[in-house]
């Protein structure tokens, strides 16, 4: 279980904003986030990963603390164990497809299952400048899902595949997730996509 407890400011157009959220997920749940632009969904979800710091708050995950603002603990963001899929993939130019998942994990047999999980099997040896927006994309959650993480943190994951892959791909996902038990927290702007997917659904307004 996470339970998450934080008050971080917003950057808006209108003034400042505060972004509260008090709210836990239990292990192995996926959760769908969605709401309108600049309602600091984005942020959450690196708040959780420890990549942004929130003003206050906890951050507690299967019993250990990774932020409690009073007690001055901030774990880094290396030792909280999330995979995290970003808008823009953040995939390094000079690394083939496998070398992307060689870097996170040595298991050859899971980088094997994971290559036909995304159907990149074939792209193995290529760098993602030769790879499409979606290929792109199913690398990053590939990479994300290589160590195996206990929180999976997943920002628009599914929105450069076209709708026959999107099904497939979360599908297969699903299987994967419940297998590995992981806790899985999703944002799109199109939360009707995942259905069949997730179980739980936070609305940020």
């Amino acid at each position: 279980m996470i339970s998450i407890a934080i008050e971080k400011k917003l950057k808006a157009y209108h003034g400042q904003q505060v972004l509260q959220v008090n709210r836990q997920f239990a292990s192995g749940s996926i959760t769908k986030i969605y709401g309108p632009s600049g309602t600091g969904k984005t942020t959450f979800l690196k708040t959780i990963a420890g990549l942004v710091t929130p003003e206050a708050g906890t951050i507690v995950a299967n019993g250990i603390t990774w932020f409690d603002s009073d007690a001055r603990i901030n774990l880094p963001a290396q030792k909280r164990n999330t995979g995290f899929v970003f808008q823009q993939y953040a995939l390094f130019p000079n690394m083939t497809v496998k070398q992307h998942l060689q870097y996170a994990t040595t298991d050859e047999q899971w980088i094997k299952r994971l290559l036909l999980l995304g159907k990149l099997d074939t792209f193995a040896l290529h760098k993602p400048d030769y790879l499409s927006g979606g290929q792109q994309q199913r690398l990053a959650i590939l990479r994300a899902l290589a160590t195996k993480p206990k929180l999976l943190l997943m920002d628009e994951p599914f929105s450069a595949l076209d709708s026959k892959m999107k099904t497939e791909l979360i599908a297969e996902l699903k299987v994967v997730l419940k297998e590995l038990g992981t806790t899985t927290l999703i944002v799109s702007h199109n939360p009707q996509e995942l259905e069949g997917l997730t179980d739980e659904e936070m609305v940020f307004e």
